[in-house]
This record gives C-alpha cells, sequence and structure tokens, in this order.
C-alpha cells in the first residue's frame, strides 16, 4: 500500500468543476471523481457547508482528505466529497456566506480580488492511496472515522468501482430507481444498504468475491433478474403483506427453498393462528420458520420464574426422566407437552429436566 500526503490549493481543486446529473461530479482539471458510484448524495447543511468557507477565509486548517489512485492514473475521493463540494459550489457562486467580519451573504464574485487570491490559494492537505483491492479495503475502513463515515458497502464499492457497481447502483441506490421490493428491505437506499443486501443474497455472504468477479462487466443484469426474481417469489409464497415481512433474510430462504411447493393459502393459514399465539415471542421469525420448522426462530415465551421454581418443588428436585436430583440451577425447564404440538407455555405444562436430559430431548 502507498500513502503520499500533498498539498492541493483550492484553485487546482475547482479547475473544470462539473455536476452533471448523469455523469457524477468532477473536479480537478476533470482528473477527479468527487462523486464516485459508491458515494451518497450531497447531504451538508447550510450551517456546515457555510463552516467550510468560514475556515478557509480564517486561514484554519480543515481536516486531511483522501484520494484514491485508479489504474488509468486519475483519482477519486474516498473522504472529504462533502467539503470539497462545498469549496467549489462556493467558487463557482453557487451559494452566499457570512464572511469575516461583515454581516452580510457574500459571493465568491463579490469579494475583494485579495480575499479571492486568499481562498483559491488556500492548501488542502490530501492523502493519495493506492495498492491492491484488499489493501485499498483495509486502508479504507482504516480511515473511515470522521465526517459522514461511509457504511460497509460504500467502501467496499470504492474498491470495486467500475461499470459494474455504476449499472447495480442505477438499480439499488438512486431515487428514481425502480421502487421493486423496498417493502421487503431493511436500512436505506442511498446508503448502499439495499445493494448490499442483494448482493449478500445472491453471493451467498460472499460480497467481496462476488464484486471482485464481476467489477468490470458492463452491467449488473444478473443481479438484478436475481433480485426480481426473490420478490416475485415471496409475492407468490406469501400473498398477503404484513409488516413483519420487513427485513427478513429473503433472498437465503429464496436460494434454499425456491425449487419447492408450497400452498399459500395454507401457509396464510398457519401464519395467521401463529401471529395470533402469544408464546410466539418473534412474529418476524414466523416466515422463516414455515419454511424451514426451526422452532429457534420463533422465540417461543420462557417459562417464568415462579413457573420453574413451582414445577421444581412439586418434582422435589428430581428429573422425571433419570430420576436424579438436582439443584434448580442444575434443571432447565421443559414443555410437557411440546408447543408443535399444541402445549402452552404455563404452569401446568411445565417440568423441569436436568441439563443432559434436556437437551438429549431437544435434540431429537
Amino acid at each position: 500500500m502507498k500513502i503520499e500526503l500533498k498539498e492541493i490549493t483550492v484553485r487546482e481543486l475547482a479547475e473544470g468543476y462539473e455536476d452533471n446529473a448523469e455523469e457524477g461530479v468532477v473536479g480537478y482539471g476533470g482528473n477527479l471523481d468527487i462523486r464516485p458510484p459508491y458515494q451518497r448524495e450531497f447531504i451538508y447543511k447550510v450551517k456546515q457547508r457555510d463552516a467550510v468557507i468560514n475556515t478557509l477565509t480564517k486561514d484554519f486548517p480543515l481536516n486531511v482528505m483522501y484520494w484514491a489512485v485508479r489504474d488509468d492514473g486519475n483519482y477519486e475521493i474516498i473522504d472529504g466529497q462533502q467539503r470539497t463540494i462545498s469549496l467549489c459550489q462556493y467558487v463557482e457562486g453557487d451559494f452566499s456566506v457570512k464572511v469575516g467580519n461583515i454581516h452580510e451573504y457574500r459571493a465568491f464574485h463579490n469579494l475583494q480580488k485579495d480575499e479571492q487570491e486568499q481562498i483559491l490559494n488556500y492548501k488542502l492537505m490530501v492523502y493519495f492511496c493506492s495498492g491492491t483491492d484488499t489493501e485499498r479495503l483495509e486502508w479504507f475502513r482504516t480511515i473511515n472515522i470522521a465526517g459522514e463515515e461511509l457504511s460497509d458497502q460504500e467502501l467496499k464499492n470504492a474498491v470495486f468501482s467500475g461499470s459494474w457497481v455504476s449499472d447495480a447502483k442505477r438499480y439499488f441506490s438512486k431515487n428514481n430507481r425502480p421502487k421493486i421490493g423496498d417493502d421487503y428491505l431493511s436500512g436505506s437506499a442511498n446508503r448502499q444498504e439495499y445493494l448490499e443486501t442483494a448482493i449478500n443474497w445472491i453471493s451467498e455472504g460472499n460480497i467481496e468475491t462476488y464484486m471482485s468477479k464481476n467489477q468490470h462487466e458492463p452491467n449488473a443484469n444478473e443481479l438484478w433478474l436475481y433480485f426480481q426474481g426473490v420478490i416475485n417469489w415471496i409475492r407468490v409464497v406469501f400473498p398477503k403483506y404484513r409488516k413483519e415481512m420487513k427485513g427478513i433474510e429473503w433472498g437465503f430462504l429464496y436460494n434454499e427453498f425456491k425449487d419447492q411447493k408450497f400452498d399459500p393459502k395454507k401457509l396464510e393459514k398457519e401464519i395467521s393462528e401463529l401471529m395470533e399465539d402469544e408464546d410466539v415471542g418473534s412474529k418476524k421469525g414466523i416466515y422463516t420458520y414455515v419454511l424451514t420448522r426451526k422452532e429457534k426462530y420463533l422465540n417461543i415465551r420462557a417459562f417464568s420464574p415462579n413457573q420453574k421454581r413451582e414445577a421444581y418443588e412439586i418434582q422435589k428436585g428430581i428429573c422425571p426422566v433419570c430420576n436424579e436430583h438436582f439443584e434448580i440451577e442444575e434443571m432447565e425447564a421443559d414443555h410437557i407437552t411440546p408447543w408443535h404440538e399444541g402445549g402452552k407455555t404455563t404452569a401446568e405444562n411445565c417440568q423441569m429436566l436436568c441439563r443432559e436430559d434436556n437437551r438429549r430431548k431437544s435434540g431429537k
């Protein structure tokens, strides 16, 4: 990994500044990608933006910024996008600020010549970072500690940037993206969390491997078609939408069960009953349970300390399976009639088993 600290003037930074809705934002003579595909939209508030300009006029230091050196010799911003856009927009005359001790708003072109030169000659400290994909990702994670931090997926997008990421963002990150599946996803599209979820699903958790393999593909059609397949499968198997369906790891369920046949009406009847079951602690887990049949996803209501103590006293500390005596701390509560057979979490259905026998029973 090579890291080089350089001084860049605001004049150099703002040269060739362009903000194009389709092409992105560039500066530094067209050689700096200010808003790469992995970066979020400009989110600085007016107060923050104005503070950047006033920092320069007072000749105070700005925090160091980080640029990645790309394979083609150009650069892209890792950290410092908000400050960079604030500076370039001000020099371009896009907004006015209260400068110095003067209590009136002044645009850049309203400043005296010496004031303009003071801003244009201000030296920014920039780290230029180059290296392998693995080295850069680790470095990005290390320095991602200030300002509006990048999410882990945004950092991955920085390392594996290219035609594939740009196209994937069109489907999962842009404000005008197709609004397909939003009701089933948690997180935020503009923080790249929708994209991260989709890649995580299709790659079975191997996001970096998948992105590395597809980095230079011309489009993200495979990912988009897969994602649509997941959403369509959900809507067919579980046609009635509930808010508990949001944020489930649907892709992993799709990968495992997409080729199995299900009766949506039968599933809905069971789901409805489970939603009404007071013993079911995790209503969200119902959907995973009806596919996997693993009760752990339901978070079945546990017996209370009083119920455990009552059962223990009735049994006089004797485990009904091995007939050995144990202290209460050495025993665990168990449903006499299993929950899946209709047994409720009540005192009448509670028995205390020694840990070994309870685990043996649960493992059957």
